[in-house]
């Protein structure tokens, strides 16, 4: 690596807006990074995540599929 043109990799302190934080090392300036999100409250990571249904489309498809199952004596595949 060729000298003094890479940033200063440092301790670098994370602050979330749940009140988490934590320590890893980072190139940010100030040794500070505020995060909205992290690993303690993301919905994806805490399983409280929503299934965004614009239209009920998947309530529609599930209609659809549960009367076709039904209607082939239980089959999940139909004959054309």
């Amino acid at each position: 690596m060729r000298p003094d043109i890479h940033p200063q990799y440092v301790t670098t302190e994370v602050n979330c807006s749940c009140g988490n934080s934590f320590t890893t090392r980072s190139t940010a300036a100030n040794g500070v990074i505020h995060a909205e999100t992290c690993n303690v409250c993301h919905p994806f990571y805490t399983g409280k995540q929503r299934v965004l249904d614009t239209a009920g489309r998947v309530a529609k498809f599930q209609q659809k599929y549960a009367k076709a199952g039904k209607q082939a004596g239980g089959k999940t595949a139909a004959k054309r």
